[in-house]
């Protein structure tokens, strides 16, 4: 016993937090903060971080710099606010490749997911933007609607509806709508413009976003559509979550998990593993990355000065750039196909503002 003790203090911890990526610079500036307020929290443990995607460090950099540190085993947490095919798929390739190749052991942590700590966060967001509020409208005659990614997988969706149940509750709205900013249903201006129906005089839209980036810019803009055609209605927009001193405490605890062995993922409603209903297809699909073709690329977007303005996706319709890898924000890594993209609500609605005449 004493000599396994003794083989255990010479491990030597380091922390991972594994993003996603932006070719927007504030993005991917608000994300290097977030890591650094959690430098501190996890001292003397070495923390870097990674992306899949449109930026750098990848997550490549992130482990190579750890093992130059003296890290023998790395504690890699998703920087994911649900369990979808980033959190799932890509990032525990790109981990298990690498431990392949260098033999260094990588625990996987669990994302940030539906959490007390996470649901305080935006809930000082939805504080932040009532306290802000011109006019004083009771609670009960306010709609809070929460945007959330959206995702092909119905376990991260139908999280996003658990958070916004959490918030309607704990603040006692009148109602509480969930929409979405791409690939399910409802999308933003759709599901804003059923919600309206409803008759409350005032709607707060909650973009539950770690960064800023195209998607909260194209949120800002399609409720200012709908907002448009509806004076009657007061329209509210919260901040996203962003590096809430929550948010970092969260990412900690997700550290901590690891530490104590205990990082289950809900495997009972994952469509990978589990015969969902409706996505019973993708039972045993392959785990595999489908960012290969764009890690490490670093190239910011120049459209805009800093803050996405969704200049290159107008209506939620990308702009193709001209990059020598051929992509674009549409980044398609021929993911299986969403069995809901022709819903009237949803994605097809891209098509049809794609597919319009240009004036």
């Amino acid at each position: 016993m004493a000599e396994q003790q003794a083989e255990s203090s010479k491990e030597q911890l380091g922390v991972l937090i594994c993003g996603h990526g932006s070719r927007n610079r504030l993005a991917v500036e608000e994300f290097a903060q977030m890591v650094e307020a959690l430098r501190p929290r996890l001292a003397p443990m070495p923390v870097e971080h990674g992306y899949l995607e449109f930026a750098r460090p990848i997550l490549r950099d992130g482990l190579e710099s750890l093992r130059q540190q003296g890290v023998t085993r790395v504690l890699a947490i998703p920087a994911m606010l649900f369990a979808a095919g980033h959190a799932k798929n890509d990032i525990p390739s790109v981990l298990n490749t690498y431990t392949a190749e260098t033999g260094l052991p990588i625990d996987y942590g669990r994302e940030l997911g539906v959490d007390r700590l996470m649901v305080s966060a935006a809930g000082a967001r939805v504080q932040e933007c009532l306290n802000e509020a011109e006019q004083d409208v009771p609670l009960a005659e306010t709609l809070l609607v929460v945007v959330g990614r959206g995702s092909s997988d119905p376990d991260a969706n139908s999280n996003v509806a658990k958070v916004t149940r959490l918030l309607v509750e704990g603040f006692g709205f009148g109602w509480g709508e969930t929409v979405y900013s791409g690939v399910t249903f409802p999308l933003v201006e759709p599901g804003l413009r059923h919600a309206v129906k409803l008759g409350f005089k005032r709607v707060v839209v909650v973009p539950y976003f770690l960064f800023s980036g195209v998607l909260v810019s194209r949120i800002r803009q399609h409720t200012a559509l709908v907002e448009a055609d509806h004076p009657e209605v007061e329209f509210l927009s919260a901040g996203y979550l962003g590096d809430h001193t929550l948010v970092v405490d969260t990412f900690k605890e997700r550290v901590e998990e690891v530490l104590r062995g205990d990082t289950a993922m809900n495997c009972s409603l994952c469509k990978y593993r589990a015969q969902v209903l409706g996505f019973e297809q993708d039972v045993g699909r392959a785990q595999e990355s489908h960012h290969h073709h764009v890690e490490g690329l670093a190239e910011s977007c120049t459209l805009c000065e800093l803050e996405c303005t969704g200049a290159c996706q107008p209506d939620g319709v990308p702009i193709a750039h001209d990059h020598s890898h051929g992509s674009d924000h549409s980044h398609d890594h021929h993911h299986p196909p969403y069995p809901h993209a022709e819903h009237p609500l949803g994605p097809v609605t891209l098509k049809r503002a794609s597919d319009a005449p240009k004036d």
